[in-house]
């Protein structure tokens, strides 16, 4: 099998920005693939080797919270957050970007989450009562165009009551319009109509937290 073998010198950089670069991987001899990504040349997955491949820290994470409240069900917390690309507030899990300094951590993707809940929802999670671990720590968000990436990240909060819920910590380009708590019953609604309830499609990883929370597999 002739399988394409990347290498630095194999890369030209067509776009960087801050938050998003382009890369022509030239695999071959007059043959280009583009690689959208948030890393710089030296670090895409492209050209990293089997043992760097297997020990890469994703570049965010996307949190599947379960809120615990006395004499209620389980719920799962969304929310409407704008995503520019599609121009609208989609339905969303609380999920962010390691920043740099995340790295340094015991654990980056649980110091990440933390950070993020807290952000977007105004919730600080309590470490002695809350469980937040990962449910993948490394997931690709389209391979077939991106190197992007995410951890999956499994958060139960018990809580007392909801009154530390609050938006206005959205940091940079962060715009968000409401919370959308679902049981389990409408987890599966969801799921099946394949939109929210304003019509709307929703993110892959947003059904990955539906069928995580409706499947049980957080218990």
């Amino acid at each position: 099998m002739n399988i394409p073998k990347i290498t630095a010198d194999q890369v030209q950089e067509i776009l960087d920005k801050k938050f998003i670069r382009v890369f022509d991987l030239q695999y071959a001899e007059g043959a280009h693939y583009f690689d959208a990504t948030r890393r710089a040349k030296e670090d895409i997955v492209a050209i990293k080797s089997e043992e760097e491949f297997k020990k890469m820290l994703p570049d965010a994470v996307s949190c599947v919270v379960i809120v615990l409240l006395p004499g209620k069900e389980p719920q799962l917390l969304l929310s409407y957050e704008y995503r520019y690309p599609t121009g609208r507030f989609l339905l969303s899990v609380p999920a962010g970007l390691l920043d740099p300094e995340d790295k340094d951590e015991a654990n980056p993707i649980v110091t990440t989450a933390i950070r993020e809940i807290h952000e977007e929802t105004g919730i600080v999670v309590d470490t002695r009562r809350d469980t937040v671990e990962a449910i993948n720590p490394f997931l690709f968000s389209s391979p077939g165009m991106t190197d992007e990436s995410n951890a999956l990240v499994k958060v139960i909060l018990h809580l007392d009551n909801l009154d530390q819920l609050d938006q206005t910590g959205a940091v940079g380009q962060e715009f968000f319009d409401g919370f959308c708590f679902v049981n389990k019953e409408k987890a599966a609604e969801l799921l099946k109509n394949g939109v929210d309830d304003k019509g709307h499609f929703y993110s892959v990883y947003t059904w990955a937290a539906l069928m995580y929370f409706v499947s049980d597999m957080w218990k």
